[in-house]
């Protein structure tokens, strides 16, 4: 019976199509999260990827996980649960990440289509900066229903904000609940309405206790913004944190789990937006976005929110997919 429900267990497939500093951390992670059971790795250099594949694989007796790594090409994405993608060309430094934008483009054009030719009818999970418009371009390349294409929006910046916020109010940041939505880049903003330590909102926190301010809260939304540059400029690149991200993403989609994680998704009428990527809580499981929660945001947390999407929307009126 045993070995049975082995042979019946649903086999976890992810490809991770970049083995930069961004993909292999992320392979990192999963490997030692044991988070799927079959990793397949690819690059325009396979040299580079067949290196990866057999350095990981040299760790797997440390990890406890029995997952299978190689390094592949887009063929293995045919019977794939979910393709990701962290390639392109690097953020330099005080380069803004819309900035990136034409030269990622050509990129993924070369990437999505040999995945879709495979056969591909998983879930793509992007990563690669601007991540909203990749997203979008993403979805327009391939033509997947949009709750196919997830970007990792806003989950790493919502990440950042709880873990300062934690800090601040010194409790666990698993206890604080608050979100980073828009943009992932300089026009992303905190609904601070929202934002809860347990079920106390913040603002009242800051209301009843002279050691704690609004003004607080306003230097940590600035933190949390500039937070990526201030790596790149000590490091020269981010990546454990995005590719942490993008596993806790995985997981929700491989478990089926129903998790709430700031994505980049396309709304559609929630908050009054339609036909834009951008970072907003949303449901995640095995069919990728099951639904985006509509939190009630204040008018001006709704204002921000479309002028943010409207940023979005503008660049993408202008591609040429």
């Amino acid at each position: 019976m045993e070995n049975e429900q082995r042979v019946q267990r649903v086999q976890r497939k992810v490809v991770t199509v970049g083995t930069g500093f961004v993909g292999m951390s992320y392979a990192y992670a999963m490997l030692n999260q044991n988070a799927c059971d079959e990793m397949v790795l690819i690059d325009i250099d396979k040299k580079r990827a067949e290196g990866e594949a057999m350095d990981l694989n040299h760790g797997l007796a440390f990890s406890g996980s029995h997952m299978k790594i190689y390094a592949g090409d887009y063929e293995d994405c045919k019977d794939a649960d979910i393709v990701t993608i962290s390639a392109g060309v690097s953020q330099q430094l005080g380069e803004d990440r819309l900035s990136l934008l034409q030269r990622n483009t050509a990129v993924f054009k070369s990437i999505v289509g040999p995945v879709i030719a495979s056969g591909f009818k998983g879930v793509f999970l992007v990563a690669t900066n601007p991540v909203d418009i990749m997203s979008y371009v993403t979805q327009q390349i391939s033509g997947f229903d949009s709750e196919r294409v997830i970007g990792t929006g806003t989950a790493l910046d919502t990440a950042r904000l709880r873990y300062m916020l934690g800090d601040y109010f010194q409790v666990d940041p698993r206890n604080v609940h608050a979100y980073v939505m828009g943009e992932h880049g300089e026009s992303e903003f905190v609904p601070w309405s929202q934002a809860l330590i347990a079920t106390k909102p913040v603002l009242e926190l800051c209301e009843e206790e002279g050691r704690f301010s609004c003004e607080g809260m306003i230097q940590i939304s600035n933190e949390v913004r500039g937070a990526a540059q201030k790596i790149i400029e000590a490091k020269k690149a981010s990546y454990y944190g995005i590719g942490m991200a993008m596993v806790r993403i995985s997981k929700a989609i491989l478990g089926n789990e129903n998790s709430v994680l700031t994505v980049s998704a396309m709304p559609k009428g929630e908050y009054g937006v339609n036909g834009v990527y951008a970072g907003v809580p949303c449901i995640v499981n095995r069919n990728g976005i099951s639904s985006i929660l509509s939190l009630s945001l204040t008018a001006e947390e709704l204002e921000l929110f479309k002028q943010s999407c409207d940023i979005l929307k503008k660049i993408c009126s202008d591609i040429k997919v």
